[in-house]
């Protein structure tokens, strides 16, 4: 199993380490555009293979795609990240040139990867990483719903007092602060109702600080989170790599599904060794519905700015 991790920056940089950390692939290759600096990473958490126990070969390229050769899956990173009061969707205009040119790239060389999309604003560019490469629809799966959906179980988790791996709560629409939609009424403790636990004014809370919860760190640290982003693009790789077979909220392309289409949008998929395997339709209340296509609404007046680029 070969893995290309585009982007040397923190998130890439942190995908990678936690690939190499659990040995999920047997090759990673992580690729920047910035002389020497995927070249330097990779060398340094080769450096931590003696004392961390893993056998995972990691190297750096400097915009040579030809080392990404006959990769099984890629995560692409690419782009500028955002900075205090910046909005995801304010990145469009520079970060899809990056992800179309980076998308192309890729593929000359590994024409059979699955290309798993970090880049913001995440929904447009998975729209747009279809689009323009015209791969099979399951092949491309945008991240952003699993990190949202950890972010919201933490959020829940200090309300609750309780361990975070104990609570099943997913985020589905779009990856932005007023696109997403945390469905707390569907969220369980361990199969129990956390609304049974937690009052009106705290669901509320609980809600609103998870749509918030990635500019509530960028203007905390003064730049993107890469943690938990990083991680949360690792678990789709080793989920893929795997075959678990496992249940994430991702980005993919609907088709009819929800209710949308020609759109791709966070809803719950069975990942595999083929990518997003299955959509899970779960039954939405009225107002998660109306929430829902409000979301696509916004997601799809976004991807019409391609078109005037």
């Amino acid at each position: 199993m070969k893995v290309t991790v585009v982007g040397a920056g923190a998130v890439g940089a942190t995908c990678a380490d936690n690939i190499v950390r659990k040995e999920i692939a047997h090759e990673v290759v992580l690729l920047d555009i910035k002389e020497g600096f995927a070249e330097g990473k990779a060398q340094d958490m080769m450096q931590t293979a003696a004392l961390l126990g893993f056998d995972t070969r990691i190297s750096g390229s400097t915009g040579d795609y030809a080392k990404t050769a006959n990769s099984d899956i890629v995560v692409i990173t690419s782009g500028l990240p955002r900075k205090p009061g910046m909005t995801r969707e304010e990145l469009i205009g520079t970060n899809a040139g990056i992800v179309k040119g980076v998308v192309g790239s890729i593929l000359k060389y590994s024409p059979n990867a699955i290309i798993i999309i970090i880049s913001n604003p995440m929904d447009t560019m998975t729209y747009l990483a279809l689009t323009a490469s015209e791969l099979p629809k399951n092949r491309i799966i945008g991240m952003g719903g699993a990190l949202d959906s950890a972010r919201f179980r933490y959020q829940l988790s200090q309300h609750l007092g309780c361990s975070p791996a104990d609570l099943n709560a997913i985020v589905v629409g779009g990856h932005g602060d007023t696109t997403m939609i945390p469905l707390i009424s569907k969220a369980t403790w361990n199969s129990v109702p956390v609304t049974k636990y937690l009052s009106a004014d705290q669901q509320k809370q609980i809600v609103s600080d998870t749509m918030v919860g990635g500019a509530t760190l960028t203007k905390l640290i003064g730049t993107s989170a890469w943690y938990a982003p990083g991680a949360a693009g690792a678990a789709l790789v080793e989920t893929i790599a795997r075959d678990e077979k496992k249940l994430f909220t991702c980005c993919v392309y609907l088709d009819g599904e929800y209710g949308q289409s020609d759109i791709c949008l966070g809803v719950p998929v069975v990942i595999g060794k083929n990518g997003w395997e299955k959509i899970i339709e779960i039954d939405l209340n009225e107002e998660e519905k109306a929430a829902f296509s409000k979301s696509a609404d916004a997601v799809r007046n976004m991807n019409d700015v391609l078109k005037t680029l």
